[in-house]
């Protein structure tokens, strides 16, 4: 049991998300993600280190009758997740306390996604355990997620991944070795000129389409202040990427 948590929405209101006070919170990662899965009512996705289940909420929002597996490895996590499913009416997510490394799950699914940790194993740690390890990539890390979620796919579907730009390389091989092609890149600009730290990787088991580098998403406007107007329709609108 998570001893503290607070209260809020994602997309502007329509999803009611609890979170723990401390240690590690969302930010607009798993709400992006969301935004950039292909799924349809009735498809069957499979997120990989779900946290409090933004991701799965976000897109159920976005998509009716979808039907969402959540795998986290805290179990309490895993359970407020299940709660906040349960209360946005979200009886087609299922949230399981469990290693992504693990014995495989049931399958296969239609989409797979994960917000994974991405953050260099040589950056500053932080003072905190879970949310360190919530954001710290241990050296091949990043390929054993990658591999992974492939296997739990059927043919055609599809892989999406929130990361940053430095593991972009690690993770196309891992795709490539895994099977999965038709790969894009969505970078996500913090301001126009300004170098993307973020990316979207997104990629189809068995497809042999040409990589692609796609337009992407400028989340900040030049002078700051707030989102985009593109950024702020995903955001708070739910609007697909």
């Amino acid at each position: 049991m998570i001893a503290a948590t607070t209260e809020g929405t994602l997309l502007g209101g329509r999803v009611r998300y609890a979170q723990p006070r401390a240690g590690f919170r969302s930010g607009i990662e798993p709400v992006l993600l969301a935004a950039h899965v292909p799924a349809r009512a009735g498809e069957h996705v499979l997120e990989a280190g779900s946290g409090a289940g933004a991701a799965l909420l976000c897109l159920a929002a976005r998509v009716p009758g979808v039907r969402g597996a959540g795998l986290e490895r805290d179990p309490a996590l895993a359970a407020l997740a299940a709660r906040n499913a349960a209360a946005n009416g979200f009886e087609d997510l299922a949230f399981l306390a469990g290693d992504m490394l693990g014995p495989d799950l049931p399958g296969p699914f239609d989409h797979a996604c994960a917000n994974p940790p991405y953050h260099a194993a040589t950056g500053t740690a932080s003072p905190e355990a879970v949310r360190e390890a919530a954001k710290r990539a241990a050296p091949g890390l990043l390929a054993a997620w990658t591999a992974a979620l492939a296997r739990r796919l059927r043919s055609g579907g599809s892989l999406t991944l929130v990361l940053s730009a430095a593991g972009v390389p690690e993770v196309l091989a891992a795709m490539a070795a895994s099977g999965i092609g038709g790969i894009g890149l969505f970078p996500l600009w913090p301001k126009p000129g300004v170098a993307a730290k973020l990316v979207l990787l997104r990629g189809v088991r068995g497809a042999r389409g040409a990589f692609a580098v796609l337009p992407g998403l400028v989340l900040h406007p030049p002078a700051g202040g707030g989102f985009t107007a593109a950024a702020e329709a995903v955001l708070r609108a739910g609007t697909a990427l």
